[in-house]
């Protein structure tokens, strides 16, 4: 494997762990898909650093488990706003 993506896995499973990131947030910060992000953690870093791999793996699962209630907040918060700026106008 090459050294950059090795080192790659290495400091996006820290920033998962230590920000508690989503896989969305993490792939923003580092500028590569979701896809990229989520191999680096369930593959890649296997290899490289596995007790590493487990606490990114927690918090990914984590993150999961709660999707739908923060997309469940999220569309509140959608439509709470869109109430607002009708009932201004």
């Amino acid at each position: 494997m090459k050294g950059y993506i090795e080192e790659r896995a290495v400091d996006i499973a820290n920033y998962i762990v230590e920000q508690n990131a989503t896989v969305r947030q993490t792939a923003k910060q580092f500028g590569v898909s979701k896809s990229t992000v989520h191999k680096d953690v369930t593959e890649r870093l296997l290899q490289i650093n596995p007790t590493l791999a487990g606490k990114a793996r927690n918090v990914l699962d984590i993150n999961k488990s709660e999707r739908h209630i923060r997309g469940g907040l999220a569309t509140k918060e959608k439509y709470l706003n869109q109430t607002k700026y009708h009932q201004a106008y």
